[in-house]
């Protein structure tokens, strides 16, 4: 099956085709360089690092830009602020961004430029513009024309007469058009500033995306992506910008990720409503964020709660208990390392055909647009057979059963590394979470494993009144035990 992907611009699937057979340039709109990273920033981030690295896995050499926007209004208002350069700013902000990338797992792009690197481009895009027609200048402003650019609106679909009329975009009455915008803009007191042919100033937030895009994937690329609230104007004004300067088409497949709403509502400073990524992390393990994120399409809305965290939190205990099972039957001694399909047995067999089944099932549901919900619930079914298989109460450790577990544990591993999960040792794993959840509740570690300690010696002892008041007394606290033959486990209800 080829990959298919809805295309903004198009409204529709489409059979993916790289300009270049075997390689695919992919731009994504980055950071605003102001503040700290929030939950929407993690659910594009996610979202593009598992597009990255499936194409990758399909073969493809992908050169991933992702920039950041270095000189911004926001920027600027808050370096003012705190009186420093806006140089100050970002540099924070950046450093801060890339260490929350970082512990989601999120893969560094191929290059990630700034906008301040790129000012002389930007000039030279904007003389380009001047010089055909598309802009003007305005008391050291220049503007884009927008009604000189007859496909403007083609990505957004909207209608120009309509948002001329109902627009909400404050009056300049330099425009030509309320629709036009700015390319450059004269600085203003205390601003920083760049020389060019109209006077000091410095880009639009538009027309860094397109020099940025344009200087490192070529006039026309691949693949554009971003969150669905850059379609408009952002990324409508890119393309006009950048297609009104070259004559060529800008990026071929637009790619757009859904929101994020918090108890149903949307995010914003005045509800009070924004998590920032470093909350959520002080409370969750990174994959559990990831989960959240990939259990639903990346076009849809997701809503985000504590319940539906705990909830990805339980899935992950469940893949994790899944690979701590595998992991722990396959260092039982036995030698399984001759083993191959001819050697199983009938049962074991028909457990290795539905776990054999697995890449070709997460190929075919991310091939159709990344549908990673769909292949998060193959990894979900996978774990299911697995855990019954172990769980059953004939399973015995036999080169067989190894084979097949060892080929299970393999699979999990290999799709979901493109998911950014199960990159923990399950006991390592398991281990954060518990430190996690006795932080979250104020419990003492310590003294739950010397409890622990406690039962089973008085297990071994053959004490079972004594072992099974520790056990209610944890459980009385949300501790639950788990005991196997080689230990006792424990978890965070």
């Amino acid at each position: 099956m080829a990959l298919r992907i809805y295309n903004t611009l198009t409204k529709q699937k489409e059979e993916f085709i790289p300009l270049e057979t075997g390689k695919v340039g992919m731009y994504v709109c980055g950071i605003t360089a102001y503040d700290v990273c929030h939950i929407g920033h993690a659910r594009s981030a996610i979202v593009f690092d598992v597009i990255y690295r499936y194409l990758q896995y399909r073969g493809y050499d992908v050169t991933y830009v992702k920039n950041f926007t270095d000189v911004d209004d926001k920027i600027i208002e808050k370096s003012l602020a705190e009186k420093v350069d806006i140089s100050a700013i970002s540099e924070r902000y950046i450093g801060e961004h890339n260490e929350d990338m970082d512990r989601l797992g999120i893969a560094r792009p191929t290059i990630a430029p700034r906008a301040t690197e790129h000012i002389g481009d930007m000039i030279g895009l904007v003389e380009t513009l001047l010089d055909r027609g598309l802009a003007y200048v305005r008391e050291g402003d220049v503007f884009f024309s927008v009604a000189s650019f007859p496909g403007y609106a083609k990505l957004s679909g909207r209608n120009l007469d309509d948002m001329i009329a109902g627009a909400r975009i404050g009056v300049d009455e330099r425009k030509e058009n309320p629709l036009d915008f700015v390319l450059w803009k004269s600085s203003k007191e205390g601003e920083p500033w760049w020389d060019s042919p109209w006077g000091r100033g410095r880009p639009g937030w538009h027309l860094e995306c397109s020099v940025m895009s344009q200087r490192y994937l070529g006039d026309t690329f691949d693949i554009h992506g971003g969150g669905e609230d850059l379609i408009f104007p952002h990324h409508e004004n890119e393309i006009a910008q950048s297609e009104g300067a070259t004559g060529k088409p800008f990026a071929r497949y637009w790619i757009h990720n859904g929101f994020i709403r918090v108890d149903s509502e949307k995010m914003s400073k005045s509800l009070g409503n924004i998590f920032t990524i470093r909350d959520v992390l002080a409370q969750y393990h990174p994959e559990v964020l990831r989960l959240f994120t990939l259990q639903s399409h990346y076009k849809s809305y997701i809503d985000f709660a504590h319940q539906v965290l705990a909830d990805a939190r339980q899935g992950m205990e469940r893949f994790y208990g899944t690979l701590k099972a595998i992991k722990d039957a396959c260092k039982c001694g036995i030698d399984y390392s001759r083993v191959s399909q001819n050697d199983l047995s009938e049962g074991e067999r028909e457990v290795f055909e539905e776990i054999n089944a697995l890449p070709g099932n997460f190929i075919e549901a991310m091939d159709d647009d990344f549908n990673t919900a769909r292949a998060v619930g193959h990894l979900f079914d996978a774990a299911r057979v697995i855990n019954g298989y172990v769980g059953d109460r004939g399973f015995t450790e036999t080169p067989g059963s190894l084979f097949v577990l060892d080929r299970a544990g393999t699979y999990m591993r290999e799709t979901g590394r493109i998911l950014g999960l199960f990159l923990e040792d399950p006991d390592d794993y398991f281990e954060q979470d518990r430190r996690r959840e006795a932080e979250k509740r104020g419990l003492d570690i310590d003294e739950i494993e010397h409890m622990i300690g406690e039962r089973e010696a008085a297990r071994a002892e053959k004490n079972w009144a004594r072992a099974d008041e520790i056990r209610e007394a944890l459980a009385s606290r949300g501790i639950m035990l788990k005991d196997s033959p080689a230990s006792t486990t424990w978890r965070i209800a």
